[in-house]
């Protein structure tokens, strides 16, 4: 089992997942405050000044509990999002795995395959055996991509959340590295 400290660049057909840096602020702030992803992230805890932002991509890679990867367009170098694996516990080879794509990133199948690069990694490189997530249970969009990509509900935390005056669900999903590596080639 390999720690966290090494931040990977993987190269998809439409996606490159880099390490951030600092100079990623400006495009995580425009894309952190687009309404879809404020509608199914929540609005983020505190002030989020700029530099704040830039302080906290800029120390992405000095971490060695966790992987955040900046998604790119490959066809243009363009931040579309992000990947985030964090949450590990070494001891039961787990963590949690998140993810936001912004506006420019939506509908091209951008977000698919970045979850399958940092889910590839974090079972063939880091050698987790469990990677589990939460989404809520009316973001139709990502629950999809989730399960095409492999992972399998595994329960329901009911109205867990007050979003805009009504009760929302959080859908809790896993997989296992034998579940992902007895997917074929051609299903991821």
């Amino acid at each position: 089992m390999s720690d966290f400290s090494l931040k990977p660049v993987l190269t998809g057909e439409r996606t490159v997942l880099r390490p951030f840096t600092a100079a990623d602020a400006e495009g995580m702030a425009e894309i952190i405050e687009d309404p879809e992803v404020l509608r199914f992230t929540g609005t983020p805890s505190g002030d989020l000044t700029l530099e704040r932002l830039r302080s906290w991509y800029g120390s992405r890679s000095e971490q060695t509990d966790r992987l955040d990867l900046a998604v790119t367009d490959k066809a243009t170098g363009e931040l579309v999002g992000e990947v985030v694996l964090f949450e590990w516990d070494a001891h039961a080879r787990s963590c949690t795995f998140r993810t936001l794509i912004g506006p420019r990133g939506r509908g091209r199948g951008l977000g698919t395959e970045a979850t399958r690069l940092v889910v590839g990694h974090g079972f063939g490189y880091l050698g987790l055996h469990r990677i589990e997530l939460e989404a809520y249970g009316h973001n139709a969009r990502a629950l999809r991509v989730y399960e095409k990509v492999g992972f399998v509900v595994e329960g329901v935390r009911r109205e867990a959340d007050l979003r805009d005056g009504q009760w929302v669900d959080w859908v809790v999903m896993g997989l296992l590295d034998r579940d992902w590596a007895a997917l074929s080639s051609t299903a991821r």
